[in-house]
This record gives C-alpha cells, structure tokens and sequence, in this order.
C-alpha cells in the first residue's frame, strides 16, 4: 500500500506541478499582451499622444478661422482696411500717385 500512496502523492504533485505550469504560462502571456499588444499599454499611450497632437492641430485651426473671419469682415466692411491691403499686397495706388520700389 504504501507505494501506491507514494505513487498517488507523486502524481498529485505532478498535476499540481502542470497546473501552476499553465497557470504562470497564462499570466505571463497576459501581462506581455496587456503591455505589449494591440490594444495595450504602448498602444495606449501613442493614441493618447496622437489624440493630444489632433486637439492641438484644432485648436490652432480654429483660431486661424477667426482670425480669417476677422479679416473678412474688414475686407467687406472697411474701406481703409482695403485700401491698405491693395496697397501693401498688390502694389495698387491712386492714379495722382507714384510707387518707389527699393531693393533690399
């Protein structure tokens, strides 16, 4: 009897031994794809990254609108305003006037 007990106890704790085998086996492929995988702890942090990036290029965008607006507004309800652009732009002037050109 006493080897069977032996021989029972021995698989016991090869079983136990195959189990804890899997066991840290599935942990560690866990842990390497919560870290390492598509949707992991990189990945997050470069979409994190590329998202911040994105809202900046927004943000910029939309005040580049306004100041577009702006501009706008002034074209069509100031006449200095086009006057000046004609001027400084266009190189335009009144027909009672001469342009001096210099060169730098």
């Amino acid at each position: 009897m006493s080897t069977l007990v032996k021989q029972v106890r021995s698989e016991k704790k090869k079983r136990q031994m195959v189990l804890l085998t899997i066991i840290v086996l599935s942990m560690l492929y866990f842990s390497i794809s919560l870290v390492f995988g598509d949707m992991g702890l990189f990945k997050y942090i470069e979409l994190n990254r590329t998202r911040k990036n994105l809202e900046k290029q927004i943000t910029d965008i939309h005040k580049q609108n306004e100041q577009l607006r702006v501009q706008l507004k002034a074209l069509k309800e100031d006449p200095f305003y086009k006057e000046k652009i004609a001027r400084e732009e266009y190189g335009l002037s009144r027909s009672d006037e001469y342009i001096f050109q210099y060169d730098r």
